[in-house]
């Protein structure tokens, strides 16, 4: 299945969507937009894409809710997921976690072009497995670019059969969170900040089990 979401946030107004496929989207808040699947995807063979543009002087908050499982299909394991982001203005990605059922193979990009009035926040959290698995495959590039300059490339690998993979003590689990131009909103306990020459931040922690999330306020 292709999935394809397009979202856009203008100053002063409600955020538009459009979307077709196993993924929608729906405003719960004047600057908030939830992304809801409509059908059991990523799949093996599944393509979701999701493109987010917000022009200068407009605000948007991206979040899901729940997390996404990752499944292998019934011809193939392997399923995509691209991410096409263009900050104008204030730009918050905070998904919830994927999770890379055993055997299930899931390949995510990330393109960001941030602009010279734009602010970008992006959170990416994946466990690979669930309960008593632990041979799923993941990988992640990021190609980040911010004022017409390159901001970031990165590219990441966890799970089952990749380069660093280690039955005893190789980690499950990865958070990454990229900010530009002020550095991390929030940090992650054991994680590591990579301060980036073009402004802004890299933030990655690893681990076998993503840690539970604090609680919420109020």
């Amino acid at each position: 299945m292709d999935s394809r979401i397009l979202v856009v946030a203008q100053r002063d107004r409600l955020p538009h969507i459009e979307s077709c496929g196993g993924l929608v989207g729906r405003r719960t808040g004047a600057h908030t937009v939830h992304l809801v699947s409509s059908a059991a995807t990523p799949l093996g063979g599944d393509r979701i894409t999701v493109r987010v543009v917000v022009e200068p002087g407009a605000l948007l908050r991206l979040r899901s809710v729940a997390a996404a499982i990752a499944l292998p299909g019934p011809a193939t394991p392997v399923s995509h997921a691209e991410m096409v982001l263009e900050a104008g203005g204030d730009l918050d990605v905070d998904l919830e976690p994927t999770v890379v059922a055993g055997s299930a193979e899931h390949h995510a990009t990330l393109a960001a072009c941030v602009g010279d009035t734009g602010c970008l926040r992006v959170r990416e959290r994946v466990q690979i497995g669930r309960s008593a698995e632990r041979h799923g495959l993941w990988s992640s590039t990021v190609r980040a670019d911010a004022a017409g300059r390159p901001l970031l490339r990165h590219r990441v690998e966890l799970g089952a059969g990749t380069v660093g993979d280690d039955v005893l003590a190789a980690p499950r689990a990865a958070i990454s969170e990229l900010s530009y131009p002020v550095g991390p909103r929030h940090l992650i306990d054991g994680g590591t900040v990579l301060e980036l020459a073009g402004g802004g931040a890299l933030t990655t922690w690893q681990g076998d089990v993503l840690p539970a999330p604090p609680p919420k306020s109020g």
